[in-house]
This record gives structure tokens, C-alpha cells and sequence, in this order.
């Protein structure tokens, strides 16, 4: 996934009081991206110095979302001031929100929203409470004590990691073998398959993670239009399915980079250079295709030692992006 920032928070009024019939509300439609785009760039810009979210980003989002359910828009005057949303992870009590907001009225409405659907959201999968998740940059001070307040920590920090390429020479294990995704061809299914199976056991253990279905988890990456199965790398030790690597197009428009979505590797397997062969696989890959770097995103409190290992295949922390997390429990 791309691990994004959240929203403009209210400033420091968390007293301000708002009138709703001062507001528009409704929900979105996948043909509101373009205006939601302009009012989440603008906080990105004011955080960060620059657009993080795409366009793309925005209408996979949307697309993703039950928009008749999980998402709110807020008008002022016919001005799009507010956007946000609640989007439950599977069938498990996890539930990611965002919040974004050009005035504090605006972002009262949105907190209140977005949290009570998450309360409801796993209510309705049949759990008495919701942990929720809500991703905010590191700089992001207002959005911080917004979400503090509401009684919302911090849970662990994902860096943004990029390496820029000149001539890059992929690494070989001896024993090991990679194969590539190849859609539409003989055998294309069960390298997915095998990389599924790797995913789940590799990530069994980190921040945040839920199980899911093969059929789960391809319709989960087929849901972006970043995705691409021919990215997808799966090495095999001595013939037995070890670690996997998918690649994406997340930042290409706006970065001509590469992306590592995912990279994983089965405990057993793990100290053999599986990390290293793949993501400098991946790295020459990319500089292949013409793209000048790759970026990826890696838990800080990962179980494993990653950091240190992006590290040694030359990739530098560009971004901080802290993911901050509360318990709600419906009401009533």
C-alpha cells in the first residue's frame, strides 16, 4: 500500500463549536477525485513542501471505499472544504480513517463521522470495539493534537525509503532461483499463489497485519491501477517457495520511480541475503525501465532488522509518516 499522510486538522480549537447547517454534506463519487485531489495537495504542500497523494491515488481511494457508507464530503458555500473517511481491514476489528479539512468546523464534523462509522464498521463484523488507524506525517503538528485529543497515540512510524539508481548489479544467492509475474502465461497462477503463501507467513507478525484469502489479496492489489503482476518477483530456495518482492507503479507520475509495495520473506529462510537478491533485483529492474530511483515504505518497529537492511542496499529515509492509533467502542 502507499502509506500516505492525513488531513488539515482543525488548528487548536478543539472547543469549536459548529453549526452543521453551515455545511454541505454528502457523499462522494469516484468523478469527485480531481476536486478532493486539489484539497488534499493543498495540505500536502503546506506539510511537506509537495504533493504526495496523485490524482490516481485519490480515485483508487475512492474506488476502494463504499461510498455510500464509509465517505463524506463537506461544502462551504459551494467549496469543497472537507473530506473524509472509515475503511474497515477485512473482517478484523482494524479500521483506517483519514481526515482532511480546510476549516476547523469542517474537520470537527469529519472526526466525529469518521469515528462513529468506525465503531459501526466492527460492530457490524461482530466485534465490541474498533482499532483504529490514522497516518500522519511526522511535521504535522496541528493533526497530531487533533488526534491526540481524541485520545489517539502514537503506534509505530513508517520511513519512506529511495534509492536513486546508476548502473545497478543485482545480487545472486547460490541455491536460489527468482521468477517473475507473467500475465497470461502458463504458470502465472501459481507463482501468485506462492507469493501469496510467502506473504501471509512472512508478514504474519507485523504491525497491523490481518489475514487474508488468496482471492482476497489479489483483488486487493488489482483494486489499484498502480498494480502490475509482471513486478512481482518470487525467489525459491532449492526449489521451495522463500521470499517474494511486488513491485509497483505508485510513483511513477509523480516521482519516475519504482515502488516496492510489498517484501517478505519466511522466517526460516530469513538471514540467507533473500531481502538484499530481490530488492537489487527489483532496483535493476526499474533502472531498466527507464525510472531513476525506487521508493518503498518500512515499519520502524518492524520484527525484523529492515531498515538496516534497506540501508545497506543504499536507500535513505526521505519521509516520516507516523501512524497514530486510539480503541472505540460503539455507543449505546
Amino acid at each position: 500500500m502507499r502509506t500516505q499522510g492525513s488531513g488539515k486538522s482543525p488548528t487548536s480549537h478543539d472547543t469549536y463549536k459548529c453549526d452543521v447547517n453551515d455545511y454541505e454534506i454528502r457523499r462522494p463519487a469516484v468523478a469527485d477525485a480531481a476536486t478532493v485531489h486539489e484539497l488534499v495537495a493543498e495540505h500536502d504542500i503546506e506539510v511537506t513542501g509537495g504533493p504526495d497523494w496523485t490524482l490516481d491515488d485519490i480515485a483508487d481511494t475512492l474506488k476502494e471505499l463504499d461510498l455510500d457508507r464509509d465517505s463524506w464530503l463537506v461544502r462551504s458555500d459551494g467549496r469543497l472544504v472537507g473530506w473524509g473517511y472509515a475503511r474497515r481491514n477485512g473482517s478484523s476489528e482494524n479500521v483506517d480513517i483519514d481526515v482532511q479539512a480546510r476549516e476547523p468546523g469542517a474537520a470537527t464534523l469529519l472526526w466525529d463521522m469518521v469515528l462513529g462509522r468506525a465503531a459501526d464498521l466492527a460492530r457490524e463484523a461482530g466485534h465490541d470495539h474498533a482499532v483504529v488507524d490514522i497516518s500522519l506525517y511526522e511535521q504535522d503538528k496541528p493533526m497530531r493534537e487533533a488526534a491526540e485529543r481524541r485520545g489517539f497515540a502514537p503506534a509505530t512510524s513508517f520511513h519512506r525509503m529511495r534509492t536513486d539508481h546508476s548502473g545497478v548489479r543485482p545480487v545472486f544467492v547460490p541455491g536460489v532461483e527468482v521468477e517473475a509475474g507473467s500475465p497470461g502465461q502458463d504458470g502465472h497462477e501459481e507463482v501468485l499463489r506462492a507469493a501469496h503463501r510467502v506473504h501471509q507467513e512472512g508478514f504474519a507478525e507485523h504491525f497491523g497485519f490481518v489475514p487474508k484469502t488468496f482471492d482476497e489479496w489479489t483483488a486487493e492489489m488489482e483494486s489499484s491501477s498502480a498494480n502490475d503482476w509482471g513486478q512481482l518477483l518470487l525467489a525459491r530456495v532449492h526449489g521451495e517457495p522463500a521470499a517474494m518482492l511486488l513491485g509497483t507503479d505508485h510513483f511513477v507520475s509523480d516521482e519516475n520511480c519504482g515502488y516496492v509495495r510489498t517484501l517478505a520473506v519466511r522466517p526460516r529462510f530469513r538471514g540467507l541475503g533473500l531481502g538484499k537478491l530481490l530488492l537489487t533485483r527489483a532496483f535493476a529492474a526499474d533502472e531498466r525501465r527507464g525510472r531513476v530511483g525506487t521508493i518503498l515504505h518500512v515499519d520502524s518497529n518492524n520484527v525484523t532488522p529492515a531498515l538496516g537492511l534497506y540501508e545497506s542496499v543504499g536507500m535513505r529515509p526521505v519521509l516520516v509518516i507516523d501512524v497514530w492509533r486510539a480503541v472505540v467502542r460503539p455507543s449505546g
